[in-house]
């Protein structure tokens, strides 16, 4: 949701919503809790799940979210050891299970699974009024949890800091992280110029003044020892459902994986950082390519001969982070006031039309030089800068048609979606109220 604050200059700025993920370093009673309140969690979403479909299948009744938070005052009388839980925070559990079958029904995910302990990562505090407190002013301080009655220290630093909204506990690698999110004011600075940008696994980013950026490969760098610890790894004896539990050594090496896993996962996030920063720093227009990469890094298809190419390609895909490198730039400028424009890749065509001329020339993957097949023109250029600079010249086009501001020069999705947020639940409700209370004026009326 936006907020506007409004400057004495007539200056309209924005209030945004960020999140901060924050170290918990809390004592071993605290730790304790944690551990202890992470399980009743689980079991809560578990049991909500278990109780859908149980409904569902044996009598058809479709239960909702409502029906199930109706019913936390009598299953917290039931089960006494839930009293000293937050109830927003149960709440919030179930409603991560509402947005689980809604995702299914959309075609968006798979059916809702039940969780084990060991893969459910953490619960979450909808409202800072009640739920808890943060005492800092971004870096560093204390997290105040009302059903812990005792502060935490955590230590982080904010870039922008806020109105501390939600709070969520996470367990990660083993270690305690609560993720908060503010409504605050993000500044950043930005330039006047403008830019062309072609994302792909040879050349990670290729503008359209010519510059390329080569990919980092944190992945195949650290390829060689994950392979070696995920092969001690199938050596030791593994968790199995009613069958045997995990052996000692199992868990120690799963760890080692995940951290290993995991400083990877660090080393791409903040160089995709850098990257952002640095092009929004100088551009104030921005222009790309619309990809899909969840299409792009599918598996290939059943009775393909080429499973194994198609493999690699998807790591070396994955490896550079396209998305989350578009997603970064995305938000930062807007953060900094810039335009962030996705030309359509399919009328398009930005890898095979000519920057100069705007013809068409059909390439293979193994063609990386454009070469215009019109004779007057034969313009020659690599590939991606060709790419890009064809994004380039389509947004500027787009920007002198488009002065006034409609939908296709903004950074914003104008179609808002149902997502099963908080918000979205309270106005749902405070429809339903209005409605029921037409219904009664009507009756009596009548």
């Amino acid at each position: 949701m936006r907020f506007h604050d409004i400057l004495p200059t007539g200056q309209v700025k924005i209030m945004l919503t960020r999140r901060i993920t924050y170290r918990l370093y809390s004592s071993t009673s605290q730790l304790d809790k944690l551990f202890y309140w992470r399980r009743l969690h689980a079991y809560v979403y578990n049991g909500a799940v278990s109780n859908r479909i149980t409904q569902y299948r044996k009598f058809g009744h479709s239960v909702d979210y409502f029906e199930q938070q109706a019913s936390l005052p009598e299953f917290k009388q039931t089960w006494s050891e839930y009293l000293e839980l937050n109830a927003g925070s149960l709440q919030a559990t179930l409603k991560r299970v509402d947005f689980a079958f809604q995702r299914f029904f959309q075609g968006l995910a798979k059916y809702p699974k039940f969780k084990p302990i060991r893969c459910y990562s953490g619960w979450t505090y909808p409202d800072s009024r009640q739920g808890f407190k943060v005492h800092s002013e971004g870096k560093n301080g204390y997290l105040e949890l009302t059903d812990l009655g005792c502060k935490i220290q955590i230590r982080g630093q904010a870039r922008t800091w806020g109105s501390p909204t939600t709070c969520t506990i996470l367990y990660r690698n083993g270690k305690w992280y609560a993720s908060i999110t503010v409504k605050c004011i993000p500044e950043r600075k930005t330039g006047s110029d403008a830019i062309g940008l072609d994302f792909g696994c040879k050349t990670a980013i290729a503008d359209s003044t010519g510059k390329k950026i080569e990919p980092p490969k944190f992945l195949k760098e650290a390829q060689s020892q994950i392979n070696k610890i995920s092969k001690q790894l199938r050596r030791k004896r593994k968790p199995e459902r009613k069958k045997s539990k995990a052996s000692r050594r199992w868990k120690k090496t799963q760890a080692r994986l995940a951290k290993l896993k995991k400083k990877v996962a660090n080393k791409r996030q903040n160089w995709v950082h850098h990257q952002a920063v640095d092009i929004v720093s100088c551009n104030s227009l921005i222009a790309t390519e619309k990809l899909q990469i969840r299409n792009m890094t599918r598996k290939a298809k059943k009775g393909s001969k080429r499973k194994r190419q198609k493999a690699g390609l998807n790591r070396s895909m994955l490896d550079v982070g396209i998305g989350m490198l578009k997603s970064a730039i995305a938000y930062k400028a807007k953060e900094a006031g810039a335009i962030y424009l996705e030309a359509p890749t399919c009328s398009l065509k930005p890898t095979q039309r000519c920057n100069v001329c705007w013809k068409v020339t059909k390439k293979t993957l193994s063609d990386r030089l454009h070469i215009c097949s019109n004779n007057e023109c034969n313009h020659r250029e690599n590939r991606d800068v060709n790419a890009a600079q064809v994004c380039l010249s389509w947004a500027r086009g787009l920007e002198r048609t488009s002065l006034d501001g409609d939908e296709s020069s903004s950074t914003e999705n104008p179609k808002v979606k149902y997502c099963g947020g908080f918000q979205q639940l309270a106005q749902t409700k405070r429809q339903k109220l209005a409605q029921t209370q037409r219904s009664v004026v009507s009756a009596s009326s009548s």
